[in-house]
């Protein structure tokens, strides 16, 4: 008898244990999967860390098959889709507690997507500059 994976059962108890315990709940997800919908401007090696607390997001949904909710990125509203596949791990963001999941092979329908290549003429996405003064100093 096949069984369903256990990954998106144990996130969602992962998820209100970290939360439980006044921590702020942080997922890892593989970003080049297939289906996976985040900002790409903050992919950093083909993956991305997202903020899931009550306060940073809206409409959590952790579901059987994908992680669902509405977040804000450089000031833009955006639905972020996350296969349960693509997710790697969930932990506290305050003490690292949590659980790194193994990677689940993909099936031969699914395949790592590359992301979205740019035309020479345009500019890539470019994470938003933090405001205030540098702390470097030019020396001569």
């Amino acid at each position: 008898m096949t069984m369903t994976s256990s990954r998106s059962y144990i996130a969602r108890a992962l998820y209100e244990w970290i939360l439980d315990n006044d921590c702020t709940p942080y997922i890892l997800v593989d970003a080049h999967r297939r289906g996976v919908e985040v900002p790409q401007a903050y992919v950093n090696d083909g993956q991305i860390v997202l903020n899931i607390s009550p306060t940073a997001v809206h409409a959590l949904n952790i579901g059987n098959d994908f992680i669902l909710f509405d977040g804000r990125f450089g000031g833009r509203a955006m639905t972020i889709t996350v296969p349960i596949p693509a997710l790697m791990a969930i932990y506290a963001q305050e003490n690292g507690q949590g659980m790194v999941f193994e990677a689940e092979s993909l099936d031969e329908r699914e395949e790592v997507e590359e992301p979205e290549a740019h035309l020479p003429d345009e500019d890539p996405p470019q994470p938003p500059q933090k405001p205030g003064r540098s702390h470097l100093k030019v020396v001569k």
